[in-house]
């Protein structure tokens, strides 16, 4: 009997370890509850914003989203990102070469297109919402549906 109680006791403190140990990841969808709690659909798509953060952004915007003083904006807690949604799918996608005031702070680098799709600028943009300290909710495909993505130029070719 205490054998038996002994690994009952141990397989209830490795299951809590484990699951305890999320790394810091984005809780599945069934783990979501309260006032902020976010849609399934937004929860799955956080591991491809990740990645395209990881893939596109990273260089720019830093690891920990704080930017580059005076060259590129902070995404972690910054007020031109956080007031419109919208406009950061549209610049995500189409870039940017207009001046913002971010924080405070003027920052004039061109940022050039991102992604794609409207799919991966949701995706991306609702990564950034909710990590590096921001809790800013989401957006949706819905909300951006407006918005146009304009063609590209492809550069000269060589003579």
């Amino acid at each position: 009997m205490k054998k038996l109680s002994l690994v009952l006791m141990s397989l209830i403190a490795i299951s809590f370890m484990i699951t305890s140990c999320g790394g810091g990841s984005q809780p599945a969808a069934t783990e979501q509850k309260g006032p902020n709690a976010l849609p399934a659909d937004v929860v799955a798509m956080m591991p491809k914003g990740e990645a395209i953060y990881k893939a596109k952004c990273i260089v720019c915007h830093q690891a920990t989203a704080v930017g580059i003083e005076n060259v590129f904006p902070p995404l972690a807690n910054a007020d031109y990102l956080l007031t419109d949604k919208v406009r950061a799918v549209a610049q995500t996608l189409n870039g940017s070469k207009i001046e913002m005031i971010v924080n405070g702070k003027k920052y004039t680098q061109e940022m050039v297109p991102q992604v794609d799709t409207k799919e991966d600028a949701v995706a991306v943009i609702n990564y950034v919402l909710n990590n590096f300290g921001n809790k800013a909710g989401y957006v949706t495909l819905a909300e951006v549906q407006g918005v146009e993505i304009k063609p590209r130029t492809a550069p000269p070719a060589a003579k």
